[in-house]
């Protein structure tokens, strides 16, 4: 995918995002050997294992912000919290890393202690005054450009009113130009049109214009043409602002296919590195889930297995990601285990519901065997819940944009679950509503955002009434 668009580029600049980068690997390696020697142990081959796991994995986890995103201007206390967040989930991914391969045992127990708990002191430090450094850099008056947009419409005013709103961007909107009147526009206050489209060119040279934004309808290509020839004669960057809102988007980018310029305006939010991202967070901690919860997974399996006959686990047909069938796998709680063409909802006091089911059904105990889903890689621990494959086919056709929710793993727990939408659906507007919170956690997933949810989950359990 293409980079962000930076407007203004220049050595020392270049070299603090290339330092911002690095900053957390050399922090932590040298705080590990720092330590190390401060308590006289040596630095060997494990110590050595871990620090290329930590140049490896804390560029990527402990990534700063992109030049010219929101967060370049946040306060310290939200960097402070984003920061102390992925150092936890780095120490996590570590700690599973440690597990599966053994090599924890290798490491001082002392050291690694008080290695996991100092490091984000410096580590918040450092790149607090990288950031405090660039800030000051990026709202230097001679670091911002002057810009006008060609076309009134929705996309140009809500990239006008972002620009305005972020000066990190560095972009000065002086106003817009349009053929359609500014009583037929029907202007938002402070907005202004400077001319008609065909005097676009002569403001440009003459107020020295560094940046034009071209937010005409896709409808009129041979306009955007004419505009474009216009414009030779100016050194403007210019840039082509698709009116995409008529669209639904989901995880909308630009990028490129061998040459070609594309725009993705429906698309998973797991590609690249925030895959990677994704699953190692589901593997860690769905192994380190089942791990202390082995003792309750044993208990469990016992007491289903005595109170009524039938399988300890159920398994039932669902759709997973790109609407694939996958198992998933439950304690068993009721007297039936339906998969067939037709599935009756859960209701409350079902009959079909076992005493003991009744108590893990209500603290969703019985969907703890869907870590072993999250391990096999079929399922996610946050995402839109699945659905039975008789529920899919029935819903997909009721509901627009119904089976969206399977360009991602189907989630243990998920946004409509932490947000009420949870037991039976017995109109078609509780299952709309499910359907747009998963939907709106595709448009704006982020690691953090899966966190919330997971300790909103055990809140919403413990207090929950909806779970029969």
């Amino acid at each position: 995918m293409s980079e962000p668009v930076v407007f203004k580029r220049s050595l020392p600049i270049a070299f603090l995002t290339v330092l911002r980068t690095l900053a957390p690997p050399i922090v932590a390696i040298g705080m590990l050997a720092g330590i190390a020697r401060a308590f006289g142990v040596a630095f060997q081959s494990h110590f050595m294992m871990l620090s290329v796991l930590l140049a490896i994995l804390s560029p990527v986890i402990m990534k700063p912000p992109q030049l010219t995103t929101l967060q370049l201007a946040t306060g310290k206390w939200s960097v402070v919290a984003s920061l102390l967040a992925r150092w936890l989930f780095m120490l996590a991914v570590l700690l599973a890393i440690g597990y599966v391969t053994k090599f924890s045992e290798d490491f001082s127990r002392r050291v690694v202690l008080t290695w996991a708990v100092v490091t984000p002191v410096p580590l918040i430090l450092v790149l607090l005054a990288l950031n405090e450094t660039m800030q000051r850099m990026m709202y230097s008056r001679t670091n911002v450009r002057t810009a006008v947009f060609a076309g009134y419409s929705e996309a140009s005013v809500a990239l006008a009113g972002r620009l305005k709103a972020n000066p990190g961007i560095c972009i000065a909107v002086d106003g817009f130009f349009d053929d359609r009147s500014p009583e037929r526009l029907g202007m938002e206050e402070g907005a202004r049109v400077l001319g008609r489209l065909g005097e676009l060119a002569d403001y440009v040279n003459v107020h020295k214009i560094e940046v034009i934004f071209v937010a005409l309808p896709m409808r009129h290509v041979q306009r955007v043409l004419d505009l474009l020839d216009d414009l030779r004669d100016t050194t403007a960057s210019i840039y082509y602002v698709p009116d995409v809102f008529v669209f639904d988007l989901i995880q909308s980018r630009t990028g490129e296919i061998l040459g070609m310029p594309v725009v993705a305006l429906c698309e998973t939010p797991f590609s690249g590195y925030r895959g990677v991202v994704k699953r190692l967070t589901d593997l860690s901690l769905s192994l380190i889930g089942m791990l202390l919860l082995s003792p309750l997974f044993l208990a469990v399996a016992m007491a289903v297995k005595l109170s009524s006959p039938g399988p300890v686990i159920f398994k039932q047909r669902r759709y997973g990601l790109d609407g694939k069938e996958i198992q998933v796998y439950k304690f068993r709680t009721m007297t039936v285990t339906e998969d067939g063409p037709t599935i009756r909802q859960a209701t409350r006091d079902d009959s079909r519901v076992t005493p003991v089911g009744r108590v893990l059904r209500r603290y969703s105990i019985d969907e703890l065997p869907q870590l072993m889903n999250v391990v096999l890689g079929n399922m996610s621990l946050v995402g839109p819940r699945p659905h039975a494959v008789t529920h899919n086919e029935e819903y997909r056709k009721l509901i627009k944009g119904y089976m969206l929710r399977h360009k991602v793993r189907p989630g243990i727990t998920g946004l409509a679950q932490v947000n009420g939408c949870r037991g039976e659906t017995t109109r078609l507007e509780d299952m709309r509503a499910r359907i747009e919170y998963d939907l709106d956690y595709l448009r704006h997933w982020s690691p953090g955002l899966d966190f919330k949810i997971l300790f909103q989950t055990v809140v919403t359990v413990l207090g929950d009434r909806k779970a029969y």
